[in-house]
C-alpha cells in the first residue's frame, strides 16, 4: 500500500516511525508496567508537528485526512499502542468538534489541538451505555446562558489528562437518543473532576478514568450543533474514527508479525532455523496476508472517507472488526511462534497481544460492527 503515497504522506510516514523507533521503544516496558501518561513522548509529538495532521490546514494543521492519520497511526502502533494513543484519542475527542462545531468552536479549539498545546478525549461510555449509546444518563439542563451538567463517564481514554473533553448529555430524556447533546468541557471547569484511573489489561500507558460532573456548569456557546443532534454526531463520529482503529490494529499486528519473523530466523531448534519448518512458515504466510489484507481494507475506507463519500458506515464498521480480529490473531500468533520467549514481560509480544485486545471492544465491539454491516448489506439487496 506505499505505491499511492504522496512526498508529504512519506514524510509524515518517517517522522512517525522515527518517534515510535528512536522515542517510544526504549520507554515502551517502563510506561507499560508503570502505567504512567507517556507526557515526554507528548512533547515530542508536539515539536515534531504531529498533532498537526489531525487537523486541517484552515484550522491550523497539515492534513485533517483520514488516511494520513491511517499511515501516521499504523506507524505509532507498530511499536506502542499505548503511548500512541494520546495522539489518537486526541484525534477521536476532536471529531465532534470537526463534524458538527460551529465556525467559533473550530477556530478556537482545533489550532490549539494542531500544535499539541492540549490534548482531547471523547465522553459517551458510561456504567449503563456502552454499546447501548442511547442509554446515557448523565443529564445537561439549561439554564439561561448556561447548561449543568451532572453525571458520570466511565472509561474514559486520556481521562484526566486531556483539557479538552467532548461530552455527550441528555438535554431531553423524555426524547430517548433524540434527546442527546453534545458539549466541550474544558479540564479545569468549577464542577469537573476525574474518578478512578483504571487499572488495565492493556495499553497501560494511556490513561483511562471516569468523569465526574457535579453542577458543572459550562457556557451554552459549548453546545456542539443543536440541541437533540448528539446522538447522531455522535455516529458521525464513529463512522470517521473507527478506521483509526483499524489502523491501531495493522499497526500492533505488523509489530507483533515482524517480531515474531526475525524471531524464527533466529531460533534454532533441532539444528537448525524454526523459520525452515512448515508449521512456522504457514503462520507466517498466514500473519503476512492478513495484515496486507486488513491494511488494504483499512487505506480504502480511509481514502473513501476522504474523497467525500455521503455513507461509508458499512465500510467503516467492516474495517474495524476486520483488523482488529486481525490483530489479536497475529498478536497471538506472534506468541505462540516466541514460545516461552514470548510468553515473557522482557519480550514486547506479550504486550502486544494484551494491547490488541481492546481493538475488538472499544468505539463499538466487534459484534455491534458486524450487525451494522449485516443491516447495511440487508439494506441493499
Amino acid at each position: 500500500m506505499e505505491y499511492f503515497l504522496t512526498d508529504e504522506q512519506k514524510e509524515m510516514r518517517d517522522i512517525a516511525r522515527r518517534i515510535a523507533v528512536e522515542k517510544m521503544a526504549p520507554l515502551s516496558e517502563k510506561y507499560d508496567e508503570e502505567g504512567t501518561f507517556p507526557w515526554d513522548i507528548v512533547e515530542v509529538m508536539r515539536q515534531s508537528d504531529l498533532f498537526a495532521v489531525l487537523i486541517p490546514e484552515e484550522y491550523g494543521g497539515i492534513s485533517g485526512k483520514v488516511v494520513d492519520l491511517a499511515i501516521v497511526t499504523e506507524e505509532l502502533c507498530a511499536v506502542d499502542m499505548g503511548i500512541s494513543l494520546a495522539f489518537g484519542v486526541t484525534g477521536l475527542g476532536m471529531y465532534p468538534i470537526s463534524i458538527a462545531g460551529s465556525e467559533e468552536q473550530k477556530k478556537k479549539y482545533l489550532g490549539q489541538i494542531a500544535t499539541g498545546e492540549r490534548l482531547a478525549a471523547f465522553g459517551l461510555t458510561e456504567a449503563n451505555a456502552g454499546s447501548d449509546a442511547g442509554g446515557i444518563e448523565t443529564t445537561a439542563r439549561k439554564d439561561g446562558d448556561k447548561y449543568i451538567l451532572n453525571g458520570t463517564k466511565q472509561w474514559i481514554s486520556n481521562g484526566g489528562e486531556a483539557e479538552i473533553y467532548t461530552i455527550f448529555a441528555m438535554t431531553d430524556k423524555s426524547k430517548g437518543p433524540r434527546g442527546c447533546s453534545c458539549f466541550i468541557v474544558e479540564k479545569d471547569t468549577p464542577g469537573f473532576s476525574f474518578g478512578k484511573k483504571e487499572n488495565k489489561m492493556g495499553i497501560r500507558a494511556n490513561s483511562t478514568r471516569e468523569l465526574v460532573f457535579e453542577d458543572c456548569v459550562i457556557p451554552a456557546e459549548n453546545l456542539i450543533g443543536r440541541e437533540g443532534t448528539g446522538f447522531i454526531t455522535a455516529m458521525k463520529v464513529f463512522d470517521k474514527s473507527r478506521p483509526m482503529v483499524g489502523a491501531q490494529a495493522v499497526g500492533v499486528a505488523r509489530g507483533a508479525f515482524e517480531y515474531a519473523a526475525k524471531y524464527a530466523n533466529q531460533r534454532i531448534q533441532f539444528g537448525k532455523p524454526i523459520s525452515s519448518f512448515q508449521g512456522v512458515q504457514f503462520m507466517l504466510a498466514d500473519m503476512g496476508t492478513q495484515i496486507e489484507a486488513a491494511r488494504a481494507l483499512v487505506r480504502n475506507t480511509a481514502l473513501m472517507i476522504d474523497s467525500g463519500a455521503r455513507n461509508y458506515a458499512k465500510e467503516s464498521a467492516m474495517c474495524k472488526y476486520f483488523a482488529s480480529d486481525v490483530a489479536m490473531q497475529v498478536t497471538t500468533d506472534a506468541v505462540q511462534i516466541c514460545g516461552g520467549y514470548g510468553y515473557m514481560k522482557e519480550y514486547p509480544v506479550e504486550k502486544m497481544m494484551r494491547d490488541a485486545k481492546i481493538l475488538q471492544i472499544y468505539e463499538g465491539t466487534n459484534q455491534i460492527q458486524r450487525g451494522i454491516v449485516a443491516n447495511a448489506i440487508l439494506k441493499e439487496y
